[in-house]
């Protein structure tokens, strides 16, 4: 019986030896992150989210806005362009620390909640998909059946993918929500999906000023936020730095720059 118990003991002190040596092994995502000095924002460009300036520069609201909770954190952000299809790889990996560009908290287009991938931070800002189209097109692509048959295009892995599926089987994914607004422009597609911040901000404009947000087909809104890995400490620690941007006015003065006022939510965190 003593041999017995001393065996199960011996077991017990091996496996609480194991346990502790491989939490003390494991390093918290934070604590890697503030021995770099910095944390990576996995991104992709479009304006007004993250584009570059006249000037070269790196802007954008979720631009700003990281380099604000840095700021608040004694940190620095860095950014890195990404596929957005590879989002999830590129986080785990730990190519990058966090995917922050206009982020929508919903489903994939397989149907998967996007919280099985990730952690999500408190929701900022506003948004929904957009269908876009030539304006010379408004007239003939009036209705949902309109669509079927027609050359579509959407970023691919982004929210709205789902709907160019849906309004036709002609359907192409591509890297990025500027490229769709560029193939719309060239006329390689019939319609685009976007996100509606950035057909705020550019369809009808400039460049794009033959293109018009298509409203015979109606969206649901959705809401931004920022994913971390999964079981992340880096999580809280950037919704405390979010929190206090939203109390202290700091986040509703970079809305305001990026014409956003609208979109942004109330007292985050609240």
């Amino acid at each position: 019986m003593k041999r017995i118990l001393s065996i199960a003991l011996a077991a017990v002190l091996l496996f609480a030896s194991v346990a502790m040596f491989a939490s003390c092994g494991k390093k918290s995502d934070y604590k890697k992150i503030q021995e770099k000095g910095y944390f990576v924002c996995g991104i992709t460009l479009y304006e007004p989210m993250n584009f570059f300036n006249e000037d070269d520069e790196l802007t954008g609201f979720d631009t700003d806005f990281a380099n604000a909770v840095a700021e608040k954190l004694g940190l620095q952000a860095k950014f890195q362009v990404i596929n957005w299809s590879s989002k999830y790889l590129e986080l785990d990996s730990g190519a990058i620390d966090c995917i922050w560009n206009g982020f929508t908290y919903g489903s994939e287009s397989n149907g998967v909640s996007r919280t099985e991938y990730v952690d999500f931070s408190y929701k900022y800002l506003a948004n929904g998909q957009c269908v876009v189209t030539s304006k010379a097109n408004l007239a003939t692509l009036n209705s949902k059946e309109a669509f079927v048959g027609k050359k579509g295009m959407a970023e691919g892995g982004s929210a709205g993918e789902d709907l160019a599926k849906e309004l036709s089987t002609v359907y192409t994914p591509t890297a990025s929500q500027m490229s769709a607004l560029t193939e719309l422009m060239n006329g390689t597609v019939d319609f685009i999906v976007i996100d509606s911040t950035m057909a705020n901000a550019m369809v009808g404009k400039g460049d794009y000023a033959n293109l018009s947000v298509n409203n015979a087909i109606p969206t649901e809104a959705e809401e931004y936020a920022i994913g971390f890995r999964k079981g992340s400490d880096f999580t809280a620690k950037v919704n405390e730095a979010i929190k206090a941007l939203s109390a202290d006015g700091t986040l509703a003065t970079i809305a305001a720059k990026y014409d956003l006022s609208s979109s942004l939510i109330a007292n985050i965190g609240k």
